[in-house]
């Protein structure tokens, strides 16, 4: 408890030498329920690194590299700490605000932003190594910069797209053109295809929208749709056009007017929908990248499927992404060696094994050039293609976000997805309710 001690500490400053041992043993009794010491009179550096890895073979990979970091620098330990992406946002911002945070945060490049304009993480510019910042397109180094002085708060690291899940043998008796990386589906004739798909008892597409705005916005950048965009002065504002209008659009009509989409599965998270792919009812689920582990854990024997480009727009297959990311925590005395510790999980044969663990892309171009990352099995040359083509999602670094989606995004697609409001009111809101929530933020 570093900051709350400091301050317990000084404020004893005079007083008999028992009241100021008794002090100090309080003090240690009640940050020994908190944390581990930082440091210890054997001279060893003691790191913790709290990792939000849940799947067995990610959680793996990164206690076997914590291990191997360990047995190569007796100086500097680390320990490992499991966190929860469902609880991160308020478990970190408890333990900034109580000076407990680990020295290394495991998070998502969409949650740094108000950290680090409070001022709670380290601007690691000064600590990367010229091999890291290299490595790392600028897209998504893009994803952890904020504020004027463009500091850099973290390191992203796994990347994943979205893409279609289909079902081989039902793509292929439909007769629709199967699509690939170098000739995807337009929104367009994702449409039709999804038509050809649908037939008596099956949709062509399940679309999994309980949280409806992080897949708009982001597929959404294929068409030209931003939505968020910066005058000069970087203040930040909501303007609608065309291109943010095709995907929700596109949605509407398969669920409305084509019939060839679920509206049950509206409500449902992508882990929801796959009973439904597995028995034939969905012929097509967009999902994330990674949700192959779960279909090669849990389809049937004999299930035949493949992973397709989402369809494509104006832009391409550019699409927007939130990396995760590894941060030094501001108030961690060994920022260096923490530097140093995050510099050797991503070093590019490392980043390959977090990606595997995670069955997600890496940031780093080498990492992402492995063969093992290319092979067509499970779909990883089909995630790999679609690389060059992802962008800071939207709303990255936008102080407010986190309210607008949350009071007004989320709400404002669901009713609209659902048929109870059009597309004029989506806009409406999206706009004019959203504008004047980031105006608090930017007075």
């Amino acid at each position: 408890m570093r900051r709350r001690a400091g301050r317990r500490a000084r404020a004893g400053a005079g007083a008999p030498a028992w009241v100021c041992a008794l002090v100090l043993v309080l003090l240690a009794a009640t940050a020994g329920g908190c944390s581990a010491p930082r440091g210890t009179s054997d001279g060893v550096v003691r790191l913790r690194f709290q990792s939000l890895a849940w799947q067995k073979e990610s959680v793996d990979a990164n206690r076997a590299l914590v291990a191997e970091w360990n047995a190569a620098h007796p100086e500097v330990q680390v320990q490992y700490v499991q966190g929860s992406w469902s609880s991160v946002h308020d478990q970190l911002l408890t333990s900034f605000e109580g000076g407990e945070a680990p020295d290394v945060i495991h998070d998502a490049s969409d949650d740094l932003a108000d950290f680090a304009y409070g001022g709670y993480l380290a601007d690691l510019r000064p600590l990367l190594s010229e091999r890291l910042k290299a490595d790392i397109p600028d897209a998504s180094w893009e994803t952890v910069t904020f504020g004027p002085d463009g500091g850099v708060y973290g390191v992203p690291f796994l990347q994943e797209p979205r893409v279609l899940m289909a079902n081989t043998e039902l793509l292929r008796a439909s007769g629709a053109r199967i699509p690939t990386p170098e000739a995807p589906w337009s929104w367009e004739e994702f449409r039709t295809a999804a038509r050809q798909l649908t037939a008596e008892g099956r949709y062509g597409v399940a679309w999994p929208l309980k949280d409806p705005v992080s897949a708009t916005l982001n597929l959404g950048l294929s068409a030209g749709g931003r939505l968020f965009h910066r005058d000069a002065g970087g203040k930040a504002a909501i303007r609608w056009s065309e291109g943010d209008a095709v995907v929700p659009a596109t949605i509407r009509a398969q669920t409305e007017t084509d019939r060839s989409a679920s509206r049950a599965t509206l409500g449902m998270g992508g882990s929801d929908t796959l009973p439904g792919f597995f028995g034939g009812r969905y012929a097509m689920v967009p999902l994330g990248f990674s949700y192959r582990q779960q279909i090669v854990a849990q389809a049937p024997p004999g299930f035949a499927w493949q992973v397709l480009p989402p369809p494509a727009g104006a832009e391409g297959l550019s699409q927007g992404v939130s990396p995760q990311t590894l941060s030094v925590a501001q108030d961690s005395p060994y920022k260096k060696e923490a530097a140093a510790f995050i510099d050797f999980l991503l070093s590019p044969a490392n980043m390959v094994r977090l990606a595997r663990g995670d069955w997600m892309l890496p940031t780093g171009t080498r990492a992402l050039a492995d063969p093992a990352l290319r092979t067509p099995e499970l779909g990883w040359a089909t995630g790999a293609a679609l690389a060059a083509g992802l962008r800071p999602a939207p709303a990255q670094s936008v102080r407010g976000y986190p309210e607008w989606k949350d009071k007004v995004a989320t709400p404002a697609l669901q009713e609209f997805y659902s048929g109870a409001i059009d597309l004029a009111e989506l806009e409406k809101r999206l706009v004019g309710d959203g504008n004047r929530v980031l105006a608090r933020y930017q007075r």
